[in-house]
């Protein structure tokens, strides 16, 4: 089974991502962890093409992240597509509750990269991921809206989770 959860930064598609890669017993692959380099670097596209490539080597995988360039390598051979769709509010309340705790406990977020969230990076920064939640929201579920729709993915298995409710029923539902 090859599995991507899209959804905005913030909707918690990482949590939900591990836990089903978790329930399946497969891989969990984070894209975040293939783009970021040391101390916030950011991969070049041949870079992160290459890492993907690499990385859906698997038979089977859980793979998280948007990345709206790679979704031809991601989706060439997926089965299922997961999308975290929850509520503005709910969406942001839980992507500033990570950046602070992130910045408080200045945990490395992808190991050797020493990225580190700070309250400044998160609240007082044009990189701040708190704004990108802001700006994004919107316009990913419209694009997402228009993804279940495209014919072009009509032979893909698409879910919508709307609530916590339902991702954890969807995850109830999965067999290892």
């Amino acid at each position: 089974m090859k599995i991507n959860v899209i959804g905005t930064s913030g909707s918690g598609k990482s949590t939900l991502a591990r836990a089903i890669a978790r329930q399946l017993d497969l891989p969990y692959i984070e894209m975040d962890a293939l783009f970021w380099q040391r101390d916030w670097g950011e991969s070049s596209d041949e870079q992160l093409f290459a890492r993907l490539e690499q990385a859906l080597q698997q038979p089977g995988w859980v793979l998280d992240g948007n990345y709206k360039r790679t979704q031809a390598i991601k989706w060439r051979d997926i089965d299922t597509i997961v999308w975290v769709d929850y509520g503005f509010l709910r969406t942001l309340y839980q992507a500033i509750r990570r950046a602070i705790s992130r910045s408080w406990h200045q945990q490395e977020l992808w190991p050797g990269t020493h990225c580190r969230e700070s309250f400044r990076k998160s609240f007082l920064s044009r990189d701040s991921i708190i704004l990108w939640t802001i700006k994004t929201w919107r316009h990913n579920r419209q694009r997402y809206q228009a993804l279940l729709s495209d014919p072009r993915y009509q032979h893909l298995r698409f879910i919508r989770l709307t609530s916590p409710q339902m991702s954890r029923e969807f995850i109830a539902g999965l067999k290892k």
